[in-house]
């Protein structure tokens, strides 16, 4: 077992916000324009974390790249490797990426994962779901194997979440052929929803058209590494990599065509333009866009009472530039924006709200962290 090095437990936010979860030897007090709050490492020794959910008894699954599945406790005891994975291709940006828990997990306890799956033409994106027990997984299932295998390893998407309707949304990336995102006999950069077996919804928009892929919801994605479900509106955001430049908040709308690689902000790494411009007619345009790109990765809406302040904002990891964005709506048009722990704890890969109301944070190091934001303790 391993654990933080901080400080042994001696203090709580319960008396604060009514929670019972400890917290570690508190960190210096940050200000933000809408809160002020505390960074605590939970745990740290995490190889390259990249997905993070949270179980109902309090404790914290965190996938590593590398193909280990971590549970973490409250307190930052990290569980050596979950046994009976199924086999990860780890290699490039691909390995063991999202995780997150059926919306009835409490009565059928099914988990999902997504990770980088070797195939007959290379490697691709492939979804399994599972049980968790004192031994292991069990009732292990790839239920789902997408379209995008390539060699390399690069652009696997791979953020899942479910949508208010019950279906799960899985993004995938383009694997860098461009052309193929806007190829629907592929997954390439497509969003697809499914059945939480893994099947396909009879009402999906692509259903019945011939030279299409049936379990497509969205396409013309490059690299979708975000999504989140809008808390009141119920919609489905995600967001994407671009090139050099142009990466993307994007809110999902059946059968759209999101344009990669026909229209973007950004450009070539060589510097020369890509497709026809910014925009074209039938193309479905961004929410908002960062031009230079900041490599996003995550993405949460916080909808908790420990930061008034913060309600309702969208939050998002920057990998390059390693901070975490704060962005402010109105609707669906961004504001402002506000960076957060900017060059403290390294890159960041996830954010998600924990079932206490505070932030949490994966850092994607060789010696990952998993950090939390809380109000000061005082």
């Amino acid at each position: 077992m391993r654990t933080t090095a901080q400080s042994a437990l001696a203090l709580t936010i319960a008396t604060m916000i009514g929670l019972s979860m400890p917290v570690t030897a508190t960190a210096e007090t940050q200000t933000s324009q809408g809160a002020e709050f505390e960074a605590v490492v939970v745990a740290d020794g995490l190889e390259h974390p990249w997905g993070l959910a949270f179980l109902p008894d309090g404790r914290m699954l965190v996938t590593e790249r590398n193909g280990n599945l971590r549970v973490v406790t409250p307190d930052g005891q990290v569980s050596d490797p979950v046994l009976g994975l199924p086999e990860v291709a780890a290699r490039g940006q691909g390995g063991l990426l999202d995780v997150i828990l059926h919306p009835d997990y409490g009565s059928n306890g099914w988990l999902y994962l997504s990770f980088s799956r070797s195939g007959q033409n290379g490697t691709g994106t492939a979804i399994a779901r599972a049980r968790l027990d004192d031994t292991g997984l069990r009732d292990v299932a790839t239920i789902f194997m997408a379209e995008n295998e390539a060699s390399g390893g690069r652009h696997f998407g791979s953020r899942m979440a479910f949508g208010p309707d019950g279906k799960l949304y899985v993004s995938v990336g383009d694997r860098g052929q461009d052309d193929k995102a806007q190829n629907l006999a592929n997954h390439n950069g497509a969003v697809l929803r499914l059945n939480d077996d893994g099947s396909v919804p009879s009402d999906n928009p692509f259903v019945g058209q011939a030279n299409a892929l049936s379990s497509t919801f969205s396409y013309g994605h490059r690299n979708p590494q975000g999504m989140a479900v809008h808390p009141t509106r119920g919609e489905v955001w995600i967001h994407e990599h671009g090139p050099q430049g142009g990466d993307e908040i994007n809110l999902l709308k059946a059968g759209a065509n999101y344009g990669w690689p026909l229209v973007t902000f950004g450009r070539s790494y060589s510097g020369f333009p890509i497709g026809e411009g910014t925009s074209a007619p039938g193309l479905e345009p961004p929410l908002y866009h960062w031009t230079p790109s900041i490599a996003p990765s995550g993405m949460a809406f916080y909808t908790g009472a420990a930061f008034p302040g913060w309600k309702d904002n969208l939050f998002v990891g920057s990998l390059k530039f390693q901070y975490l964005a704060r962005v402010v709506l109105d609707g669906s048009r961004v504001v402002t924006e506000e960076r957060l722990l900017e060059d403290q704890f390294g890159r960041i890969r996830d954010v998600r709200q924990g079932p206490d109301g505070l932030l949490y944070v994966l850092t994607d190091e060789d010696n990952g962290r998993l950090v939390r934001l809380q109000p000061p303790v005082r």
